[in-house]
Order: C-alpha cells, then structure tokens, then sequence
C-alpha cells in the first residue's frame, strides 16, 4: 500500500510522540529497575505497571480502538494466544501485566530487543540441549509470580487464521511441583481493519518488512479496531498432557477469533 502526503503527515504526528513515550518509559523503567532488581530479585512489584502504561499510551496514539471481553486471570501461570502482529506487544500488555516469551533472535534487533529485554522477555533457542535449562528458568518465574505470555503458533500469522499450537512450551507446566497451582488462560487476538482496508491489514507475516508495515499502520488516519477475548482459564490438573492441553487451547482461541471476525473473513 502506498502512503499518500496526507499519511505522511500523520507519520510525522504520531511517530515523534511514540517514540518519546516508549522510550522515555522505557528510561523510567530502567531506573527504577536500579532499586527494584537488589530489593526483591526476580520479582517485580513495580515496573510492570510502567510497562502496561506505556503499551496503553501507544495504543492511543496510534488510534487503534482496544476491547475487551472476560478478565485476565489472577491466579498462577500462563497466557497463550494467536500471533498476528507486532502489535500484539502493546496489544497484550494494555489490559494485564505479562512478561513474554519469544524467539532469542528478537533479543538482536534494534530497539525492539532493547525493549524486551528491559521489560522482562524470556528468550528461548528451539533446540533440544536448551530444553531442559528453559524448563527451569520458566519454572524459576513461575515460582516468582510471573504471568507469563507466549504464542503456541511459533510466528505470525494474516489475523483472519489461527495456525496450529505447537505443544512444546507447554511442557514447562506439567512440572511435578507446579502442576497443581497453575492454569493455562487463552485469549483470542482479533483485528478488525480500517473501513475500506483488507481485512488482513493488521496482520505481519511472511515477507512483510517491519519497517514497512509500521509505517503503513503508523499511517493510517482512521484505525480500526483489536478485540480481546479472555476465555476461562484452564488448571494444569485437568489436561493429560502438554498436546491435550495446547488441543484446548487452540480450540478456545480459534473459536473465539471465528466468533468476532465479520462474517465471511476467517481463513481456514
């Protein structure tokens, strides 16, 4: 999509001010990170609350309408959801406090790895020697009170489809230990483009270029929408396993995104 003057003009509006609220937030965090981190280790009792904040001013700069529906858990364990976006960042942090989950690639690219690592993101290698350490160190956070966030599909994806859940991560909650106090909350993501946009327009996937899509979507006057659906939490306890788990979950997601798309949209 080509970006007309007048889109241009709303790129010079909005990005300056982006870029002092997500940076400056991200200073704060820094800093209070310095008494934080000697004070209480792994847990962190006060910067999330910048992090939330900062994900929801971004949002309204850019426009882009946040609803949501069901309510974060409040009790021990993980969020999982569909991956559409590099939205879904701002997205997931606006409503709860989470710390995500992601490919260790993401933690070398320029301000976004800068950003995920100060806000708490584990990154995790898929090969089989590093399982058995980011077992612990899921287990160690868990243990620590953290939510954690992560996308089952493995990448991104158009935003009309859910792609299959891979089952690995979940493992990491069947731990003998943890099991029984932790539950596994899906949410579906769903993007509802701008009047007159294709209904992928949220959607970052394939060949897409970063730079690209943020300016096409920084651009945009008249944003559309992103629905959040909290569906009811589901105890370690009642699943068999980590695939009859990341089944479920996929289901629940899948089924909420089908249920709030408009008629005719999801691919299959």
């Amino acid at each position: 999509m080509r970006i007309g003057p007048f889109g241009w003009l709303v790129v010079a509006l909005r990005l300056p001010v982006l870029v002092v609220v997500v940076f400056g937030g991200l200073l704060v965090h820094l800093t209070l990170r310095l008494f934080e981190r000697p004070v209480f280790g792994l847990r962190r009792p006060v910067t999330p609350f910048v992090t939330q904040g900062v994900c929801k001013a971004a949002l309204a700069i850019l426009g882009l309408r946040l609803r949501t529906q069901g309510r974060p858990m409040r009790r021990r364990g993980a969020v999982v959801a569909n991956h559409a976006s590099w939205l879904d960042i701002f997205v997931m942090n606006a409503p709860q406090r989470i710390y995500f989950v992601a490919k260790d690639e993401i933690a070398t690219w320029p301000g976004i790895g800068w950003l995920a690592r100060a806000t708490g993101t584990i990154f995790i290698r898929r090969a089989a020697r590093e399982a058995r350490a980011q077992k612990l160190t899921f287990e160690a956070r868990l243990r620590a009170g953290h939510h954690l966030c992560f996308f089952p599909e493995g990448t991104s994806s158009d935003g009309i489809r859910v792609l299959p859940f891979k089952p690995t991560l979940f493992a990491a909650f069947f731990a003998e230990e943890l099991a029984g106090i932790l539950s596994i909350q899906p949410v579906s993501v769903i993007y509802i483009a701008p009047k007159g946009r294709d209904a992928r327009f949220y959607g970052w996937w394939g060949d897409l270029g970063f730079g690209a899509h943020f300016l096409r979507v920084l651009a945009q006057p008249r944003q559309g929408r992103v629905e959040l659906i909290f569906h009811e939490p589901l105890p370690i306890t009642e699943t068999s396993d980590r695939k009859a788990l990341a089944r479920a979950c996929e289901e629940r997601v899948r089924a909420g995104l089908a249920a709030h798309l408009p008629d005719g949209v999801m691919a299959r």
